[in-house]
């Protein structure tokens, strides 16, 4: 492990944290400037085997994965082959219906698009077939008027953004990162894992906090046993505004099998898996919404790479990060906002920096950058936060980060 004495405090907290019982396994990392200062990991990756953390343990980091789809897609607009003002409908024209016409390939980015569910229960047998899945989306009528508001496709976004990709590129987000990100940069990064890098996953686990009488969710809010299907028309068209006590408002969604919260975070049902998230199926199938297999450090190269140039033109970045919707958010029932693809500032994005922008994952996972203080981090555990408390730990962490520079 490596902590630069400028960030003492830093490993303080990592430290901390597993003398209180708040981890089972974890790593942080942190580059300044493009430099290495923070490399931090302790904990078992596997509580069933006790199996250490190692310094090149990856895990299954959720929607940290949308930062990364965002950055295939950005690239592929640097070359010209894509324009995410124009319609989605140029070149995936089976989507240019049921008054999906005009939604712009900047609405998928930015959550704008109306689509943060699926109409219909996807089966466990479609979930390594991405086109499928973007097919019945394509078939869809939005929630809401593109553009008019925003709430999180947790899912359905990478669904989406996958199938622009492919249909421009004929290849799999997961492939371009590979090609593209990864592979030239040497990293543990992958969005859809080989079989050797699953075998020594970190395992995630639902193991809930010293005091938290919360009831932790591995993959998202329980869905009960609905189908998720609603009748042409049934949902709300136009925003619903902000609710009075947003807390209240979440705790009623999460028990409500129908709420669009549910709806849009369990289908298709992870829980559906033997072992859920930790099934081989999840971890190899590449969803470009949450389908990263990554280590600490590797997630914070990433975000290096981005403020460095390597991966975008810095006047790409400096668009892309650009609020696009911000305010009250339709699914999670609090304030969002998202550039193209990357999470700003918000709620639902609690950082110590106006400036940062980055993606979190549910359970607690975080990848952040900040061009203003060259500051790139990113944090993995597999011992999950649960879905109300959010995730204290890498706040506390990030917080230190500030603090020390």
């Amino acid at each position: 492990m490596h902590c630069d004495p400028r960030f003492s405090r830093v490993r303080e907290v990592f430290e901390r944290h597993f003398a209180d019982g708040l981890e089972l396994g974890a790593a942080f990392a942190v580059y300044l400037d493009g430099e290495l200062v923070v490399d931090l990991w302790d904990g078992v990756a596997d509580r069933r085997t006790e199996r250490p953390w190692e310094a090149d343990t990856p895990v299954f980091a959720y929607s940290c994965t949308k930062a990364i789809a965002a950055t295939v897609l950005l690239q592929l607009a640097e070359r010209g082959l894509v324009d995410v003002s124009a319609p989605v409908a140029e070149v995936w024209p089976e989507f240019g219906v049921r008054a999906k016409q005009r939604v712009t390939v900047e609405h998928l980015l930015s959550h704008q698009a109306g689509l943060p569910a699926l109409d219909e229960r996807v089966p466990v047998a479609e979930f390594e077939d991405q086109p499928a899945i973007a097919a019945r989306l394509a078939g869809q009528r939005p929630i809401w008027r593109p553009g008019s508001a925003h709430g999180y496709h947790a899912l359905t976004y990478g669904f989406l953004v996958g199938e622009v990709v492919r249909r421009v590129t004929g290849k799999s987000v997961g492939e371009l990162v590979a090609a593209e990100i990864a592979g030239p940069l040497g990293l543990d990064l992958w969005v859809g894992a080989p079989d050797d890098v699953i075998a020594r996953a970190a395992r995630l686990t639902a193991e809930p906090s010293p005091g938290s009488e919360s009831d932790p969710r591995l993959p998202a809010p329980d869905t009960g046993s609905g189908q998720g299907r609603r009748a042409p028309g049934a949902l709300p068209r136009t925003p619903i505004g902000p609710p009075k006590d947003p807390i209240a408002a979440i705790a009623m969604a999460a028990k409500d099998p129908n709420s669009l919260m549910n709806r849009t975070m369990g289908n298709p049902r992870i829980q559906d898996l033997q072992g859920g998230a930790n099934n081989p199926v999840m971890l190899r199938a590449g969803w470009p919404a949450v389908g990263l297999v990554t280590t600490a450090r590797s997630l914070a190269a990433f975000y290096r790479s981005l403020l460095g140039g390597d991966l975008l033109r810095p006047e790409t970045l400096t668009d892309a990060i650009r609020p696009r919707a911000s305010g009250p958010d339709q699914v999670l029932l609090l304030e969002s906002a998202f550039g193209l693809g990357f999470m700003r500032p918000a709620m639902s994005f609690f950082v110590p920096s106006v400036t940062a922008f980055g993606h979190t994952g549910v359970g607690g996972s975080v990848g952040l950058g900040d061009p203003k203080y060259g500051v790139a981090a990113g944090y993995v555990m597999n011992k999950m936060a649960d879905v109300f408390s959010g995730n204290q730990r890498a706040i506390r962490l990030m917080e230190a980060v500030y603090r020390s520079l």
